[in-house]
């Protein structure tokens, strides 16, 4: 059978949106090259799609969530690839790389940064959204799941055949697991079962060298993979992921209480002990700013949880654990595992299940900081955040809870490095609708005061974030000529002690740094 690359036809120009670092004619040269390429590898169903095909922007902007990357200001890739088949990733690599041009890898295209689909340097885009199939093995407990695939499919693939199985993941159905995993993959059923990387057993990567790898053949980077994000070793094709017991109805609710109700009492004592609570339980704090009826902006916050059992259960333990919170029977709401998806995606847990195979979500204007906790803050301190929050607008702040099973893994187990000693992780989320570059400043800057207005409270030397919270402000490296001392800046703040571990290991299977973006982990340099 004749293999031919189905390409889509030039129709007009090439877009002038492209980086300005290529002319017209050398953008032309080098995407001949990189087609020719493909057609000489003899793939047949890869699509390429070029700037001057109509499909190109509505396949770029599908997966695009933030729209501050969806104008003409942010450069667009020379040619989107969309590979059915793995060999379509070893041979957009090979080529991309044969003729000097980045690449950006997507899944999902839920990098709060848009690092997955942008670039300052001429670049290709490898979309995966079409390998995305799921194999499940309720006997063993296990799936392999292939990179495009999200969060919510996975879900509902194993809600199709078992109401006893889970996986420890996000929230938000339309997430891809390709970089999810990667980054850590943090989710409600932390305490219990720890991280998604925590629940891996196997995965497929196309290295530099356009080879697949397992992890009989990847050595350590098994182990970087696992929280040290994917971008900056290879392409992640798909994940062995080990599926965890769940009982067969579980509970979720939340509690909301005003200041003026106590919130900030509750909050201090929820400090106190919900790393310390039974691994079946998981209450995440939201302090937010709400809009009441009476047009007055004031601080609320959400106590919000989910428990492995029975609402009875759960109010018998918190009572004697966390009676503050004042958790009433009427307050839980039982149901199966997969219905608290729905739940925690704030869908109404009577929709359909298929909603999950939602894979678009409306995109929004928003900016995302992140934090570490491992000193409870005093309740004196605590007024002050909340005034800082009132300053800033439509927000909310995301308080999750360690302890349980996260205390118990070895911080050596996984790139994934923050585990005993932290008492939980913030995120700062503020989001717009106003369109225009004084409008984001705004938002932004008011965002950095609520940080700032954190900072004696949170850790230190470095102020370490989270990976899957992608923020530029946490330092930024050239993508022509990266430098090691800037990279450190951003990768102790990511990996702590890590970092070095994962640049040795990118120097021995990525020496030549082809997989590389403004945050990514560089080669391990030889005078050091």
């Amino acid at each position: 059978m004749s293999n031919l690359l189905l390409i889509i036809p030039l129709l007009l120009l090439l877009s002038t949106s492209a980086p300005p670092s290529l002319g017209l004619a050398h953008q032309s040269t080098s995407i001949s090259a990189f087609r020719q390429c493909l057609q000489n590898h003899n793939h047949s169903d890869a699509v390429l799609y070029l700037p001057t095909n109509s499909s190109f922007l509505p396949v770029l902007n599908a997966y695009i969530h933030n729209k501050r990357f969806i104008g003409p200001a942010t450069a667009k890739p020379l040619a989107i690839v969309t590979p059915t088949h793995e060999s379509h990733v070893q041979a957009t690599v090979l080529c991309a790389k044969a003729n000097n041009l980045q690449i950006r890898t997507r899944s999902g295209g839920h990098d709060y940064e848009g690092l997955s689909y942008r670039s300052p340097s001429p670049f290709i885009l490898l979309d995966l959204n079409n390998l995305r199939r799921i194999e499940l093995d309720v006997e063993t407990e296990t799936a392999w799941v292939e990179a495009g695939a999200t969060l919510g499919e996975l879900y509902y693939a194993i809600a199709n055949k078992t109401n006893t199985l889970a996986f420890p993941a996000g929230v938000c159905p339309s997430i891809g697991v390709g970089g999810h995993f990667a980054g850590g993959g943090y989710g409600n059923l932390l305490r219990k079962y720890g991280l998604s990387v925590d629940n891996v057993l196997d995965a497929r990567v196309v290295d530099a060298r356009g080879e697949i790898l397992n992890r009989s053949t990847m050595g350590d980077l098994f182990w970087a993979i696992r929280g040290g994000g994917g971008a900056s070793f290879g392409v992640i094709l798909s994940w062995k992921v080990k599926l965890v017991r769940v009982p067969e109805v579980v509970t979720a609710f939340q509690v909301d209480r005003w200041l003026d109700q106590g919130a900030s009492d509750i909050f201090y004592r929820w400090q106190q002990v919900s790393t310390n609570l039974s691994k079946d339980i998981f209450i995440r704090a939201m302090p937010q700013v709400v809009t009441t009826p009476e047009n007055k902006t004031k601080v609320m916050i959400s106590f919000v949880g989910e428990y492995l059992g029975r609402t009875k259960d759960l109010v018998s333990y918190l009572s004697r654990s966390f009676p503050e919170l004042g958790f009433r029977e009427v307050d839980g709401k039982e149901m199966s595992w997969v219905e608290t998806v729905l739940f925690w995606a704030m869908i109404p847990v009577n929709k359909p299940l298929e909603v999950l195979l939602n894979r678009k979500s409306e995109p929004s204007y928003f900016k995302s900081k992140s934090d570490y906790v491992t000193e409870i803050i005093p309740r004196e301190a605590l007024p002050g955040i909340w005034d800082a929050l009132l300053k800033v607008g439509p927000c909310f702040t995301q308080w999750n809870p360690y302890g349980g099973r996260m205390a118990e893994i070895d911080t050596d187990e996984a790139a994934y490095a923050h585990r005993a000693g932290y008492l939980f992780k913030v995120q700062y989320y503020v989001w717009w609708v106003e369109d225009g570059e004084e409008a984001e400043a705004r938002h932004v800057g008011a965002l950095d005061a609520l940080h700032e207005a954190v900072t004696p409270y949170v850790t230190k030397e470095p102020r370490e974030a989270y990976l899957n919270y992608r923020d530029l402000e946490n330092g930024v490296n050239s993508v022509e000529k990266p430098e090691w001392s800037k990279a450190k800046v951003y990768g102790e703040k990511y990996f702590k002690g890590h970092f070095e571990r994962l640049a040795k290991i990118k120097a021995e299977f990525d020496p030549e740094n082809f997989f590389r973006d403004q945050q990514s982990i560089p080669p391990f340099p030889h005078s050091h």
